[in-house]
């Protein structure tokens, strides 16, 4: 019998039960991949991260990432709350100013700022986002993200694939009104992507209406396909969203460094996922998610063998 200790974080927050849940098990040497699946699936969250010893000279940990259902090769909330958990762990050094994880994607580099106690916030840099087919069926897509025709933004907002790593079909909406309304056919948005020759892939549906606070976009996710009927909080979706709000000039390249995305309203836990771009010249150069997190909770997991 294996014992294994877990630590729950809110992350995209610095208020507990807020943002996204993560489970981060910072001694997961022993654990083969089937385990890590069952694992995550017992946990019911919308990730759990194991983290290991590194396997590349420049990281610290080689840290693998599932959901439910799937092993991911890069996300967002995963990433941040293990830095976190690892900092409240004492595995990192309070004076460094980064650490390089080893993920699916491989090595990315996550930023620190530290406050007079505890790491205060983390920055993942994520791969320069892949543009993929766009998807100009406005009535299809309407009934696949559940909403009528003239709630999609339209004009220069284009539905578009998008990725860093994990690709998200984007959909601009008009109005909040038209976030908070949607909802994924799953039939609808499978024909629509085979239209383009693709799978099924999760839905971030957003809107650039602005309100009474600071976010740039007011954002929801959707992923049945990899186990995840709603997410609170997707930093993997976060530079791919900033890159395609830059290249359709939704954002400024000045407002590009410092947007937020506002997401989990809908569900009760409200997340902001910082995006900040780099340009030159027109050339996106670095892209970087960042956010907060806060530990919520521990405890074990017993690994029993089967009976013989």
């Amino acid at each position: 019998m294996s014992v294994f200790r877990y630590v729950r974080l809110d992350v995209f927050t610095n208020q507990p039960f807020t943002g996204i849940q993560l489970a981060v098990l910072p001694d997961a040497a022993g654990l083969d991949e089937r385990r890590m699946q069952q694992i995550a699936n017992e946990m019911a969250l919308p990730e759990t991260t194991f983290v290991f010893p590194p396997d590349a000279p420049e990281t610290i940990a080689r840290v693998r990432i599932f959901t439910p259902s799937r092993e991911l090769p890069m996300a967002g909330s995963p990433t941040i709350g293990t830095v976190f958990a690892l900092a409240g762990a004492r595995r990192l050094r309070a004076s460094a100013d980064k650490a390089v994880l080893g993920l699916g994607i491989g090595p990315t580099t996550v930023g620190l700022e530290w406050g007079p106690h505890a790491l205060r916030f983390a920055w993942m840099t994520q791969p320069i986002p892949t543009f993929g087919p766009i998807l100009t069926d406005s009535v299809a897509v309407a009934a696949a993200v559940g909403v009528q025709p003239g709630d999609l933004a339209g004009g220069t907002l284009p539905v578009q694939v998008v990725s860093s790593g994990v690709p998200f079909v984007y959909v601009a909406l008009r109005s909040r009104a038209a976030v908070d309304a949607a909802s994924i056919e799953r039939g609808r948005l499978c024909a629509l992507l085979r239209s383009v020759d693709r799978e099924e892939l999760p839905v971030f549906v957003f809107s650039c209406q602005p309100a009474n606070d600071d976010a740039t976009v007011y954002s929801r996710m959707f992923g049945p396909c990899i186990g995840i009927p709603e997410d609170p909080g997707t930093g993997a979706a976060g530079g791919p969203l900033g890159a395609y709000l830059l290249r359709y000039n939704a954002v400024s390249t000045d407002n590009a460094s410092r947007m937020v995305s506002l997401q989990g309203v809908r569900m009760g836990r409200p997340s902001r996922i910082h995006i900040a771009l780099s340009a030159r010249g027109g050339v996106l150069e670095e892209v970087r998610v960042g956010g907060e997190a806060v530990v919520v909770g521990e405890g074990t997991v017993v690994d029993q063998p089967a009976a013989d």
